[in-house]
Order: C-alpha cells, then sequence, then structure tokens
C-alpha cells in the first residue's frame, strides 16, 4: 500500500481511538474516501485491510501505555500482589478492567459475522454518530461529579462494561460510550476519560492478537511493512490526542465532542441520500 495512504489511516485512527467521535466509524469512511477518490486500494482484501485496521489499533495501544505509565505500573504490581492473596489499588483496578472487559469479549465471540459484515455501512455509523453523541452529551450534563475511579465499584464497573458492548456497533465510539456509562455512575470527567483508555488495553490487545495471527498466516512482508509503519504513525497521533483530550477536560465538558458527532452524522445522512457521492457511500 502506498506510504501517503498508510500515513492518512494512520493519522485517523490515533486522533479519533481515544476521543469520543468513533475511530471505527472514521476509518470505515476513510476506506470508502479511498475507493471513492479511485485511490488503488481495493485491491487489498477484507482480510488485509482488517490487519492494517488493527495495526493502527496497535500503535495507539502503546500510546496508552506510554501516558498511563504510572497506572500500568501500579497494575502490573497489584497483578502480582493478586496472585499472592494480596489486594491494593493497583490490583483492585485489574480486577475492575477484567470484570468490565468480560461483557465485550462475550458479545464480541457471538456476534463476529454480525459486526464484520452487516453493520460496517455509513448509514449505521451515520445514526450511532449521532444518537450515541446526544447520550454523551445527557450523561456530561446530568450525571453527578462525585467519585474517583478507585470509589467506585463492581455495580458501576458492570455497567460501564456492558455499555462497552455497544462499541461493536461501528459509529458508537467505545470510548465515547464508556466515557458516557461512567459519567452516569458519576465519575468525574478525567476519571472516566481514564478509567476508558485503560480498558482499551485488553480490547485492543485481543483484536491486535487475532490479526496478528492472521498476518502470519498470509505471510505477507510488505503488508507486515506498512502495518509497522501505520502503527508508528498512530502512536504518535494518539499520544499527542490523549494529552490534548485529558488537558481539556480537566477544565471543560465533552460538548465540542457531541457537537462534532451530530454535525458529522448530519452530513453523513446528506451525503448518502441526497448526492451521487451519498450513492457511492451507500453502495
Amino acid at each position: 500500500m502506498p506510504l501517503l495512504h498508510v500515513l492518512i489511516l494512520a493519522l485517523v485512527q490515533g486522533v479519533t481511538e481515544f476521543l469520543p467521535i468513533s475511530s471505527s466509524g472514521h476509518l470505515v469512511l476513510t476506506w470508502q474516501a479511498f475507493d471513492i477518490a479511485g485511490w488503488q486500494v481495493a485491491e487489498e482484501t477484507k482480510a488485509e485491510r482488517l490487519v492494517l485496521d488493527i495495526a493502527v489499533h496497535l500503535g495507539t495501544l502503546f500510546a496508552v501505555l506510554v501516558y498511563f505509565r504510572a497506572d500500568v505500573g501500579e497494575m502490573l504490581s497489584g497483578a502480582v500482589k493478586l496472585t499472592k492473596g494480596r489486594r491494593d489499588p493497583g490490583g483492585q483496578l485489574v480486577l475492575y478492567i477484567v470484570a468490565a472487559t468480560l461483557p465485550l469479549l462475550l458479545a464480541g465471540f457471538l456476534m463476529k459475522d454480525l459486526v464484520t459484515e452487516s453493520l460496517r455501512n455509513p448509514t449505521v455509523i451515520a445514526w450511532a454518530t449521532i444518537g450515541f453523541g446526544l447520550l454523551l452529551y445527557a450523561g456530561d450534563k446530568f450525571g453527578l461529579t462525585l467519585k474517583r475511579l478507585e470509589h467506585i465499584g463492581y455495580g458501576s464497573v458492570a455497567v460501564i462494561g456492558l455499555a462497552q458492548v455497544l462499541a461493536l456497533i461501528p459509529g458508537t465510539s467505545r470510548s465515547g460510550i464508556t466515557m458516557t456509562a461512567a459519567r452516569f455512575c458519576g465519575l468525574e470527567r478525567t476519571e472516566a476519560a481514564r478509567f476508558s483508555l485503560l480498558l482499551a488495553v485488553p480490547a485492543i490487545l485481543g483484536a491486535a492478537t487475532l490479526a496478528g495471527i492472521d498476518l502470519y498466516r498470509m505471510g505477507d512482508l510488505r503488508l507486515g511493512l506498512s502495518a509497522g509503519l501505520a502503527a508508528g504513525f498512530a502512536f504518535a497521533a494518539a499520544l499527542a490526542a490523549i494529552a490534548a483530550m485529558m488537558n481539556w477536560l480537566k477544565k471543560a465538558s465533552f460538548t465540542p465532542f457531541v457537537v462534532y458527532r451530530i454535525l458529522l452524522g448530519a452530513l453523513l445522512l446528506y451525503l448518502i441520500n441526497g448526492t451521487e457521492l451519498g450513492a457511492a457511500l451507500g453502495s
């Protein structure tokens, strides 16, 4: 794949993965835009496209690990203590993340074909972008700001974990729906974002592992190089995006993200239903 295409995919993924605006939706639309523009990327098989998508997810994973390295260190230490029958805040956070991840694992296994085929279309993305954007606004406006991460219990963790299942719908935004649920559960904005981003670690690791197996089976070294470049570009973009979002949430709300989602969703619906470009998008 040409370097320009790899760079575009990586930047789209890196910037949107942890912002509550749906990275998967943006990636689907990016591939659609490539095809509409006549760029010769249609030769890529669905499996190869999935590998590149997951490669940029892997780059964003390393960005989370670097930005939250203190939390990651505490969690690793806490996990070791858990094996010895002791529990500290780091170990408790590990248990919370495991509990919140289980619903996504089960749903992903049961709904894999539906997610990868039926739901990956611009119309679904458009309505999910708008609908879950409005839900984010409601959670941010009406959710109490009372708790830090160490103060939540398994009830709130279960709500966030079940909400994460909705992220299987392209356009929902995994980070957006988990932040929404966390805000409804009373977490402060920065704490909601912190838990959401840490919760991304097992989700991305699982997806990247499956993609790595596919890449090994295909044995395509050129694809491997493209995937490596994409991961590197995505890492840099994601690290910058995480830092910017966390700084923003210390002093402001999620409203700009909500406005963006509504405008983007409305634009997509217009393109899908009212123009020749829309006919191409909807095909």
